[in-house]
């Protein structure tokens, strides 16, 4: 069997007792911050490229330090799992950042189709109006008005009373009315293509 010489035994028993110390040494917030913001900060900065950006990310990993103080036990793991955290959530700020901007460029595309859609359709819905009035102008009296009210849900009655004109013929106004309809709107739409 081997056995140590004493200067060995006693450096062994000095080596367990500063390892047992740094074991049972609590890790302070204060002074973690204190020594290694500079560090968080360079390592932030290095991934996302922007001080303003590498700011926040080192102000998120003080943060989950501070929540997260007790389940490091020893201090001189704190300076890598800093600078790990660093780099981790530095990345995911990229990725955020990058899902962000596509998100928000989506939404730009989106609303100006939107908007070039109801331009376009209320254009359209403007020019048809302003085309059946045309059509409608061009009819005569009465056979215009038969078609409007009738249009509008009227009955053959109510047409009749409204206009003062007999009852048996509001058919005919209202059927010679669509037929002149038909045929202004259509000289209407050749006229303007």
């Amino acid at each position: 069997m081997l056995k140590m010489n004493e200067g060995a035994e006693t450096f062994v028993d000095i080596m367990s007792e500063k390892a047992a110390t740094a074991a049972q040494e609590k890790i302070v917030f204060d002074e973690a911050f204190t020594l290694h913001h500079r560090t968080v900060f360079r390592a932030a900065r290095s991934v996302v490229q922007d001080s303003g950006l590498a700011e926040d990310v080192t102000q998120e990993v003080f943060l989950r330090l501070y929540n997260h103080l007790d389940s490091i036990g020893d201090t001189e793991m704190l300076r890598p799992w800093l600078i790990r955290v660093a780099i981790n959530v530095a990345r995911n700020t990229i990725r955020g950042n990058i899902r962000a901007n596509t998100r928000d460029e989506n939404y730009v595309k989106e609303s100006a189709e939107v908007s070039v859609y109801s331009v376009e359709s209320d254009f359209e819905q403007r020019e048809s109006t302003s085309e059946i009035n045309r059509a409608l102008n061009k009819i005569k009296e009465p056979l215009r008005s038969c078609l409007i009210l009738k249009q509008q849900g009227l009955s053959y009655r109510e047409i009749a009373e409204s206009l003062s004109l007999n009852e048996t013929s509001i058919g005919q106004y209202v059927a010679r009315a669509r037929k002149e309809f038909v045929r202004f709107y259509g000289k209407i739409g050749r006229e303007i293509q």
